[in-house]
């Protein structure tokens, strides 16, 4: 497997799963917990982006295979030697703990439908 940060456009399957992803971002966080940094961001491919509750947050020690890397220039791997450089700065950064929120008004699942394109178990 090839270091972290496969560069935008990367078409993968992730462990367990049925339908492939391309990659279209790096460190999001979930909605639901914003203490998690995932690695990636991606679409189900080859249909793409179709909405944002069909959007796949993945790490990169989930990632079974690569069939396609994308583009790769001068300015991606400065880009990407930017990402590793504040990766590793947020990552050796001391944690604090927050107070807990028991507000549950935050937790809005009216559009969850439960679709899960890439197949993947969570």
């Amino acid at each position: 497997m090839r270091e972290k940060y496969l560069p935008i456009g990367t078409v993968v399957l992730l462990k367990g799963g049925k339908k492939r992803a391309m990659i279209t971002g790096f460190c999001s966080v979930a909605q639901e917990n914003q203490e998690k940094i995932y690695d990636y961001s991606g679409c189900v491919y080859p249909e793409g982006y179709l909405s944002s509750n069909q959007v796949c947050l993945f790490d990169h020690d989930q990632i079974d295979k690569i069939f396609f890397l994308g583009y790769e220039d001068e300015e991606e791997k400065a880009f990407k030697e930017k990402l590793n450089s504040i990766v590793s700065t947020i990552e050796n950064k001391p944690k604090f703990e927050s107070p807990v929120n028991n507000d549950s008004s935050d937790s809005d699942t009216s559009d969850d439908t439960g679709f899960n394109p890439f197949g993947v178990n969570s």
